[in-house]
């Protein structure tokens, strides 16, 4: 991955974060803070996804919550989007 000029939240990710329990608000905090310094650290087990989700990245908040994210090229800056937060069970039903 190129070098992140700017990472943005979409609507539903925001909502989603809102709504989440506090354990896994601060959970999300400090990985992103891990994403921002090192996005392929092996805690974040970061993967490209397939099928319909083939367009988004996963990485890992906590055993079973996981942050979906796009990578975009925007007026030649490299964008990470955030797009969506939940449980395994959630994210890929």
């Amino acid at each position: 991955m190129k070098k992140i000029n700017r990472i943005d939240f979409s609507g539903p990710f925001d909502k989603q974060l809102k709504k989440a329990p506090l354990n896994i608000k601060i959970a999300f905090k400090k990985r992103l803070t891990i994403f921002i310094k090192d996005p392929f650290n092996s805690r974040l087990r970061n993967h490209q996804l397939t099928g319909k989700l083939k367009n988004y990245r996963s990485i890992n908040i906590t055993g079973d919550w996981r942050a979906l994210y796009s990578s975009n090229k925007i007026n030649k800056e490299n964008v990470i989007i955030f797009e969506a937060l939940g449980t395994h069970s959630q994210l890929y039903k």
